[in-house]
């Protein structure tokens, strides 16, 4: 499994609500990718960013996701170039579905 960080400036002046409303507009394309296990969106209002932590199955999926069209697009929206990092993820406590997940487990 492939952690994924990805982080970008916000237009100055977007509200919360603005950039809530924004990620309830992608979640479903979000939802109906295969390769994606799960999606934590992030948001700090005092420094003007948005994200979101990425649970892939595979570094592949993941760039594959967050290709140039992709970041072509957050420079038009947002008016900044999105940092991405990637990490290797061996294991993943998961309290709200009371399991552990383990990186052979999620490969699908």
């Amino acid at each position: 499994m492939i952690t994924e960080y990805v982080l970008f400036g916000l237009r100055p002046g977007m509200s919360r609500e603005e950039v809530v409303e924004g990620m309830r507009g992608v979640a479903p394309k979000w939802r109906a990718n295969p390769d994606l296990i799960r999606k934590t969106f992030i948001y700090d209002a005092e420094a003007e960013q948005a994200g979101a932590f990425y649970l892939w199955k595979t570094r592949a999926a993941a760039e594959a996701a967050h290709d140039a069209a992709w970041r072509q697009s957050v420079r038009d929206n947002f008016g900044s170039e999105p940092e991405i990092r990637y990490f290797e993820t061996p294991l993943v406590v998961d309290n709200a579905m009371e399991r552990v997940i383990e990186a052979g487990d999620a490969a699908g």
